[in-house]
């Protein structure tokens, strides 16, 4: 099966990792690529010291990436030198490639045939941005083994996947701290 976890609501990441958490209690080896992220997350410790059943690995920078036009000019103050502007439709060559060879990873991670969990966290932003490829992510679907359950994370799925998928959830935000000035917690958020 594929399950997608998608929205503007907290928990996508979070619902992942339950899951996974869940898997191997039942035995299951769990895969997780963490894509646009690097070991900066509390939960990436835990997880890979919990069992040798799960394998985590990231493929990222620790700065955040966005198209022009995203960010108010407020949000890019705020950011800093943490954050690359791009131009819609060319994201940096070297983030690319990045991510590229994470994905390769995890696909060979995958016909390796040694999971029957593979979690693609933040894969949906990948994709939105361009850092990966529709055909590349349906090359690699399309060759997922039957063992496989494939759960893919982030924001902005598009309707292909959405449409692929046989679990859609839409975490839909209805109320958040962040608008009160809250900043993400340690624990909580990261």
């Amino acid at each position: 099966m594929i399950q997608v976890y998608t929205g503007t609501g907290k928990g996508k990441t979070t619902a992942a990792i339950g899951l996974a958490i869940r898997a191997i209690g039942a035995g299951l080896r769990v895969y997780i690529m963490q894509f646009m992220k690097s070991l900066a997350y509390s939960e990436q410790g835990v997880l890979r010291a919990m069992s040798p059943k799960i394998t985590l690995k990231t493929t990222g920078k620790p700065f955040f990436i966005a198209e022009e036009g995203m960010l108010t000019d407020e949000e890019r103050a705020a950011w800093g030198d943490d954050v690359v502007i791009f131009p819609k439709g060319k994201p940096p060559a070297d983030y690319v490639k990045m991510i590229e060879g994470g994905f390769d990873e995890a696909a060979k991670a995958v016909l390796s045939g040694d999971y029957q969990l593979v979690i693609l966290d933040e894969i949906n932003v990948a994709l939105f941005f361009g850092l990966i490829s529709r055909e590349c992510v349906e090359s690699f679907i399309d060759k997922l083994p039957p063992s496989v359950e494939l759960v893919m994370t982030g924001r902005n799925a598009p309707d292909w996947l959405i449409e692929r998928a046989d679990l859609v959830t839409d975490m839909h935000e209805v109320k958040h701290y962040y608008e009160r000035g809250i900043e993400a917690r340690k624990g909580i958020e990261n």
